[in-house]
């Protein structure tokens, strides 16, 4: 299973039992510090004594959405985003409630729900060797009542109140409490699996797009194109706080974007620093926060390194004395609260409270996730997300979205920008992969299809991924992305290396040509405000007689051929036929660790430029318990140097001879059903275009069968052959069927409740696609 960031913070943890104060004997195993973890000290880097720097901290904005405005989160967010990311975090006041309280969820619609709590120390830290903060698992679980009933006992037992006290007055007592109060430590249960959004149809905040269940998954999401769901950036996760709980300063996994719902209880404070001041940020840290004796590195991503890890807490007047903008929240239940990418938060709890928060991106989010991608490479850390395949295929269902001749008219104009980050990041891209495979088959290598078409392997020296290219060679056996120049300049292999590419590779360089061609585009690439990959200074010399996509010799061998075991490439096919290639994550990879139980949703990608999408059922046998989402792409080999949108391919005469010699048989059968049970709609937006961008359905053998079954209401016989012959045809549409009523309509979470037929030849045989009972019953989140 694939876990958030923030495991270092457990790397010193152990079992403390439920005694939080005065017993340090838990801790002193394994560490020279933990004696003293919950001591108090002075910490001169640190001046607490005045709090008036309170005041000037800007509150950030607040935004009331009508209920029209409400009804669709990533419209509205993408619509406020232009003006809210300058400030980092926002607050959102929804206008609709939640009929059933969280705690009647946890308790009796999630019956028998418990978890752990991490113990918070109370204090400041050097930040040395010697001294630094780390959240122990406290080893006590709890139901949801009984840590309510604890922390209120807290709460009154300090203040002799049980009601809520101004914000101002908590944020004092915070500060004060953290650097000179008597507490030794709190209890927070964080990152705890599950929602506190209620399954009742009643419900209106739970029936809404705005559960948090539901909103990575929505159509303009990014992440609805994952496999795999992710705990906490996929999935939400709980939060259950007390006084004084805290969430330390951090940045979302990857630079996402984060939505927290607070449910109930006592307000939250929170502190934003807006993306565009993360250097100063990650500099202020370093040399204000840090001693230097206990980063691994030079420069901010030693400082990074050690935010990862999610438990360093200072005060934001460190931040505001040198120049760095600090904005602040108070949320309350009912309110949402949004970070925006690459946004340094971090607050506190003002007493018993239960939020819910998970991970989204939006096509503007393309150029600081490449950013992240970057930082995690260069700290070796695996990622959690595969961003060049994210990338790379948003890219092609955006080129397939935009073909509608009405799409323009309706899109509103933030949908531009956000689609414009998604073109440049795009371009930046096939422009880099392009040129560094140049200069390395300019140093000997040559260049092959991959055959590992279905997965998306990992750099084995930077961890990146590589979706669209790698090197391999016979002194590094294992994959390599094309970012490593002293490896490739060091290697002796010469003309034993290999550069694997996607088959797909000269339709996604064609779509970069075609994005290149919209105005304003170069420009932004020129500038560097996309992956900013080509300052790299080994793709940067020795390019002359170099121009971009200028053609580069792929060679085509038969499997036996490959130079590696196990390393298959597609030979060349006939004139006429189809390659399937796929879009997706190999089981074997870091990216596929999937959760079972999980339902399989198969994303058949639209007809997109440069390309013919079509469903596959074969390819995801095996893997019946992984949450996938595959994107295949159909493909003509010939003259692929020219492919273009009216390209068709036209059944042999064998395949219009079995269709004959079948209706020959039965002159009265009209239409063909054929009952998929695996493609399922993803996209609104996949919808939205699909008569310009229609598929066939599949064209197995067992489909076939099964709609010979319900030919005319019942069985009827057909010889093998004629059953051989039909389950080879590859079904295509051209140009005429395309804008025709022969389109399957994609809207994610169910089938289609009627595929209109698709005209083969000349003959009016039609096949229509599956019917919408096929995969009911199943949950998408």
């Amino acid at each position: 299973m694939m876990a958030r960031s923030g495991g270092d913070a457990l790397k010193a943890s152990t079992s403390c039992g439920i005694r939080l104060h005065g017993n340090f004997g838990a801790f002193s195993q394994g560490s020279g510090y933990a004696k003293d973890a919950f001591s108090k000290h002075k910490v001169e880097k640190f001046d607490l004594s005045n709090l008036n720097w309170i005041e000037k901290i800007p509150e950030c904005p607040v935004f009331c959405p009508s209920k029209e405005e409400f009804e669709d989160p990533l419209d509205y967010l993408q619509k406020i985003a232009p003006t809210a990311a300058k400030y980092g975090i926002c607050k959102i006041v929804s206008p609709i409630s939640a009929s059933v309280p969280a705690g009647a969820v946890l308790m009796k619609e999630q019956a028998g729900f418990k978890f752990s709590t991490r113990v918070q120390p109370l204090r400041l830290s050097e930040w040395d060797a010697d001294d630094k903060i780390s959240f122990f698992m406290s080893g006590r679980k709890y139901t949801f009542r009984d840590f309510e009933k604890m922390a209120n006992k807290v709460f009154a037992r300090r203040y002799s109140s049980t009601g809520s006290l101004p914000s101002r007055f908590l944020e004092e007592e915070f500060w004060h409490e953290i650097a000179f109060g008597k507490m030794d430590s709190v209890e927070y249960a964080c990152d705890i699996d599950g929602s506190a959004f209620s399954c009742s149809p009643t419900d209106r905040l739970g029936k809404s797009k705005w559960n948090l269940k539901r909103l990575s998954r929505l159509p303009k999401s990014v992440l609805r194109l994952l496999r795999m769901a992710i705990p906490g950036v996929t999935d939400p996760m709980l939060y259950i706080g007390m006084l004084f709980s805290m969430f330390a300063w951090h940045v979302e996994d990857h630079y996402l974007y984060s939505i927290n719902y607070h449910h109930c209880g006592a307000f939250k404070t929170w502190y934003g620093v807006p993306g565009h001041a993360a250097p100063g940020f990650e500099k202020v840290v370093r040399e204000h926060v840090y001693n230097q004796d206990m980063l691994s590195g030079e420069g901010d991503d030693a400082a990074f390194d050690v935010l990862l890890g999610k438990t360093t807490m200072f005060p934001p007047n460190v931040l505001l004395e040198n120049g760095v903008p600090v904005y602040k929240a108070v949320q309350k239940p009912g309110e949402f609260v949004i970070t925006f990418p690459r946004a340094y938060h971090a607050g506190f709890s003002h007493g018993f409270n239960c939020g819910e928060a998970v991970n989204f991106a939006i096509g503007d989010w393309f150029p600081l996730g490449a950013v992240a991608s970057q930082r995690y490479a260069l700290l070796n850390r695996t990622p959690l997300l595969p961003y060049e395949e994210l990338l790379c295929t948003e890219a092609m269902l955006l080129s397939c979205k935009v073909s509608n001749p009405g799409y323009k008219v309706l899109a509103p104009p933030e949908e531009f920008l956000s689609q414009k980050s998604v073109k440049v990041s795009f371009v930046e891209l096939m422009r880099f992969q392009h040129r560094a495979r140049w200069l390395i088959v300019k140093m000997g290598a040559q260049i092959e299809y991959k055959s590992d078409v279905h997965s998306t392997l990992l750099c084995s020296i930077c961890r990146r991924d590589c979706y669209v290219a790698y090197v391999k060679c016979n002194c590094i056996l294992d994959p390599t992305c094309l970012r490593h120049e002293q490896k490739l300049l060091s290697c002796p292999c010469k003309c034993n290396r290999i550069i694997f590419v996607r088959e797909n590779i000269l339709e996604m360089e064609a779509l970069a040509q075609k994005f290149e061609l919209e105005e304003g585009i170069l420009d932004e690439v020129h500038r560097g405000n996309g992956l900013s990959q080509l300052a790299d200074p080994f793709f940067c010399t020795g390019t002359e007689g170099y121009s971009p996509y200028c053609e580069t010799k792929i060679e085509a061998r038969l499997p036996n051929d490959s130079i590696y075991k196990g390393e298959c490439v597609n030979k060349p096919s006939p004139a006429g036929s189809t390659i399937t290639t796929s879009f997706g994550l190999d089981e074997s990879s870091s990216f596929s660790d999937a959760h079972t139980n999980s339902v399989r949703r198969n994303f058949s990608v639209a007809k997109c430029p440069q390309s013919i999408c079509s469903h596959d059922s074969s390819a995801m046998e095996g893997s019946d318990d992984s949450d996938s989402e595959v994107f295949r792409i159909k493909r003509r080999t010939t003259n692929v140097g020219r492919s273009s949108i009216g390209d068709v391919t036209v059944p042999n005469s064998t395949y219009r001879q079995a269709f004959k010699r079948l209706r020959k048989a039965y002159p009265d059968v009209r239409h063909v059903r054929l009952q998929s049970e695996s493609i399922q709609e993803t996209s609104e937006s996949v919808r939205e275009t699909s008569d310009h961008c229609s598929v066939p359905a599949t064209n197995s053998r067992q489909n076939f069968e099964t709609a010979s079954r319900s030919w005319k209401g019942g069985a009827f016989p057909i010889s093998r052959k004629i059953k051989q012959e039909l389950s080879e045809v590859k079904l295509t549409n051209d140009d005429e069927a395309s804008k025709s009523e022969n389109s399957v309509r994609f809207n994610r979470g169910e089938l289609p409740r009627e595929s209109p037929s698709i005209e083969l030849g000349p003959k009016r045989l039609k096949v229509k696609g599956p019917s919408t009972k096929s995969i009911s019953g199943h949950a998408l989140y």
